[in-house]
């Protein structure tokens, strides 16, 4: 009589959310031309694995639609936040966010950055695939089909907030009104009576940057008045591309008498540039952000801008990922847009009477 084989060997086959048939990790490592120690060093996220082997195995794996069994999974007390850039107070908001809901369920958190780039690298991957955190938190990022697939295999679920892009219809997301926003921030600024305004938008392949300003194109339009391109700075989302993207703007004989800064820090950097050319806000100028950070109300004079609930996107990104990891299933993707709101301060004002036609 052959002995029973060990839990931690058996694999699951799912076809659309049910049990297929079981493949063990011997048969999968007769077909990798591997040991079965090596399948599971592989699973373990082992890092003394030849590159090509664990290539090999993964596609094994994903071929045969292999999830760990969510009995078998040792988690490690932690939730992993990645973030593309890590260097602002926008950041700031995020983390105190996902660390409410960690430390109300006993978890840390574990900060990664990618350096720029909207994907993690494979490095990062295997990392986490090493911790069995109980679930990731990216933010303003994504992964790629590999990834999705190791975290999936290792039943590390994972919810994307404020997508850069479209994340996919079975990635549970969380994001914001990012059209409404830039409308009410924009039709706020026409009922003042402006009808020059300018846009100094964020990264062009950032989904909420595009939404943002085709909700300033929709109130210009629903209003009667024409969208100027030449009126719509690309910017970035930093404070420098609010300096530089404002001076050229201010600068036109032309020049807009208000500007949707696309986001607070663009909006502080707009504050610098009219200050350089001796423009008074919002005497002279009127300046919106969107964001509502804590710096908003504090600076001269405050901030009209517009709320993102980042810190409670980022508490509803933990929470939801927790649950995913307390289900026996893979639930249905969910996607959550929370609300934003026009905060009006003291940067908004009806345009000079000697404003440009």
């Amino acid at each position: 009589m052959t002995s029973p084989e060990p839990v931690e060997s058996r694999t699951q086959i799912r076809t659309q959310g049910r049990t297929a048939q079981t493949a063990t990790l011997a048969e999968i490592a007769r077909e990798a031309g591997v040991s079965a120690p090596t399948v599971s060093k592989v699973l373990n996220g082992r890092a003394d694995v030849a590159p090509a082997t664990r290539a090999r195995v993964e596609g094994l794996l994903r071929a045969h639609g292999y999830r760990r069994r969510r009995a078998e999974a040792t988690r490690s007390p932690l939730i992993d936040l990645v973030f593309h850039e890590l260097e602002s107070a926008w950041a700031m908001e995020v983390i105190r966010g996902v660390e409410n809901v960690a430390r109300d369920a006993g978890l840390s958190v574990v900060l990664s950055e990618s350096a720029g780039r909207l994907t993690p690298g494979r490095t990062w991957a295997d990392q986490v695939a090493a911790r069995r955190p109980h679930g990731v938190v990216l933010v303003l990022s994504g992964l790629d089909e590999s990834q999705r697939a190791l975290l999936t295999s290792r039943s590390i679920p994972f919810v994307v907030m404020d997508p850069a892009g479209d994340p996919g219809a079975d990635v549970p997301s969380i994001g914001a009104t990012n059209w409404q926003g830039g409308l009410a921030a924009t039709r706020h600024l026409v009922d003042l009576g402006h009808r020059r305004i300018g846009a100094i938008s964020g990264p062009s392949q950032m989904m909420c940057s595009r939404a943002r300003v085709d909700g300033y194109r929709a109130a210009l339009e629903t209003a009667g008045l024409p969208v100027d391109p030449s009126l719509i700075a690309g910017g970035d989302f930093h404070h420098e591309a609010g300096y530089r993207r404002g001076l050229e703007l201010l600068r036109r004989p032309d020049r807009p008498t208000a500007i949707f800064a696309g986001n607070d820090l663009q909006a502080l950097g707009l504050y610098e540039a009219a200050r350089e050319l001796g423009l008074r806000i919002p005497e002279d100028l009127s300046v919106v952000g969107f964001d509502d950070l804590p710096v908003a109300p504090l600076v001269g004079p405050p901030l009209t801008t517009v709320r993102q609930p980042l810190t409670e996107m980022a508490e509803a990104a933990a929470k939801l990922v927790l649950d995913l990891g307390r289900g026996d299933d893979i639930p249905a993707a969910t996607r959550v847009e929370l609300a934003t709101s026009l905060v009006v301060r003291s940067s908004t004002a009806a345009p000079p009477a000697a404003a440009p036609a």
